[in-house]
């Protein structure tokens, strides 16, 4: 099995966790105003926004987060992301997940960590960005409970089992 057979599902999943997130916290009186949901909601796209401009070679620009008041604006923002990502992904040849790429942040947060950066491939990125995503979905389901609602099951496993099913926007 490739690195690209392993990622593509990654991202299948990703989009379906996204959107099923989604649907609870639109679903959610509490959430509409609440600035916490905001802003965790807000990260998980901006850097999915990010890592698909430095894969596509594009000026990575890191929009602020007041730039989408409301919660629809940080959707719509999701949204856009998805409707070019998976076909950017599937695209892929199996050649280019060698190659290098390096991160307009990395050096920063290396430096924060106290390392210095070494260089990623466009596949360890690939596999970088689902993960950050299931990192801070998993805040954002601890939101959503705070909040009086009850977070969606969204492990990948639970994907598989639910026969691995499209994402439903609602």
């Amino acid at each position: 099995m490739s690195m690209l057979d392993a990622v593509r599902p990654l991202f299948h999943h990703m989009e379906w966790a996204d959107a099923t997130v989604w649907r609870v916290a639109l679903a959610t009186a509490s959430a509409a105003d609440d600035e916490i949901l905001h802003a965790r909601l807000y990260h998980i796209h901006a850097t999915q926004h990010a890592f698909l401009q430095a894969w596509r070679g594009e000026e990575v620009i890191f929009r602020k987060a007041d730039e989408f008041p409301g919660l629809d604006a940080v959707l719509r923002y999701a949204r856009s992301f998805y409707a070019v990502a998976p076909a950017y992904v599937a695209a892929l040849a199996p050649e280019a997940i060698d190659a290098e790429l390096v991160l307009p942040w990395s050096s920063y947060f290396a430096k924060r960590a106290g390392f210095a950066a070494t260089p990623s491939t466009l596949g360890e990125t690939l596999l970088q960005l689902p993960s950050h995503s299931t990192y801070h979905r998993g805040q954002v389901n601890i939101r959503l409970r705070e909040l009086g609602a009850t977070p969606p099951l969204v492990d990948f496993i639970a994907w598989v089992w639910a026969g691995k099913p499209a994402p439903d926007w609602g």
